[in-house]
């Protein structure tokens, strides 16, 4: 049987593989300009027009350096617009599934956090999505709460694509060896998700890509991937690279609730590499 899905922040990278997803359902997908998760009385409408089953929650302010400069903007965004979603799917009766992100952890403690753990965000932008969760917690009980991080994917401004362009532009990187957590595949996460709304266990949960790595090892990967294996690449620290917001040096998610459940993914790797391979195909991997 098919559901009724509304989906925000449709022409993002994971709104679009959403899209793709869940191709068999009946989908309203909104994007930014079309529905302003900010609007609460245009979110209201939104949701009781289409009366969806689930809503999924992926429209986010997720410029990080952005959200520093301008913390109402983040807060508007990313706390009051999900509060405004959990008060539609409350009105509605919809589940909502909110995407919130791996940096609500500060990342001291060297392992992979569970679901269990408890959130200590170290920049504007993650504790604006903390703030997200918690109106998600209080306001919907038929709610899943799910942490992912380092999204890519096509169509769209990411690591890689920054990667790949300084490579070509300037010949050689420096990238932090001090940042580590898991780069997710937004193809991967969306069947993740298209899965996990099929179970109706609600609470919070880790889903990446399996395993976890440094920035400085991703690029060195996604540039031996793409036949550039020979551009340098310069290992630097946070502090070193001396801007941006703070992040946490290790936060790699543990996906125990998931897998309890069915849900997993392949390791990052893999899905890094079919990535390239598609939306590279003219690249040969060095090596």
């Amino acid at each position: 049987m098919t559901m009724r899905i509304l989906i925000t922040g449709a022409a993002g990278q994971l709104g679009q593989e959403l899209q793709r997803a869940l191709a068999a359902e009946t989908l309203a997908a909104f994007a930014r300009e079309e529905l302003d998760v900010a609007d609460a009385a245009a979110v209201m409408e939104a949701v009781a027009g289409f009366a969806p089953e689930v809503v999924i929650h992926a429209a986010a302010y997720t410029d990080t350096a952005g959200c520093e400069a301008d913390p109402e903007q983040a807060f508007r965004v990313n706390a009051l617009g999900t509060r405004n979603v959990a008060l539609a799917c409350l009105e509605s009766g919809a589940r909502l599934v909110y995407v919130s992100t791996n940096e609500v952890f500060d990342g001291a403690r060297g392992e992979p956090y569970w679901e269990f753990d408890l959130p200590n965000p170290l920049n504007t932008y993650a504790r604006s999505k903390l703030a997200g969760e918690a109106y998600v917690r209080d306001l919907v009980a038929r709610s899943y709460i799910v942490r992912t991080a380092w999204i890519y994917g096509f169509g769209g401004e990411n690591f890689v694509t920054k990667i790949l362009r300084a490579a070509d532009s300037q010949g050689e990187l420096r990238v932090v060896t001090d940042e580590v957590a898991t780069p997710t595949w937004a193809r991967d996460l969306a069947e993740a998700l298209a899965a996990l709304i099929r179970v109706p266990q609600y609470g919070v949960y880790h889903l990446t890509n399996a395993g976890g790595c440094s920035r400085y090892d991703w690029a060195r990967h996604i540039l031996a991937r793409t036949g550039r294996g020979h551009v340098p690449v310069h290992p630097t620290t946070m502090a070193e690279f001396g801007r941006g917001p703070r992040k946490p040096p290790y936060s790699v998610l543990r996906n125990f609730v998931g897998a309890a459940a069915g849900v997993v993914l392949r390791p990052w790797q893999d899905a890094l590499d079919e990535f390239l391979a598609a939306a590279y195909p003219g690249e040969k991997p060095t090596g």
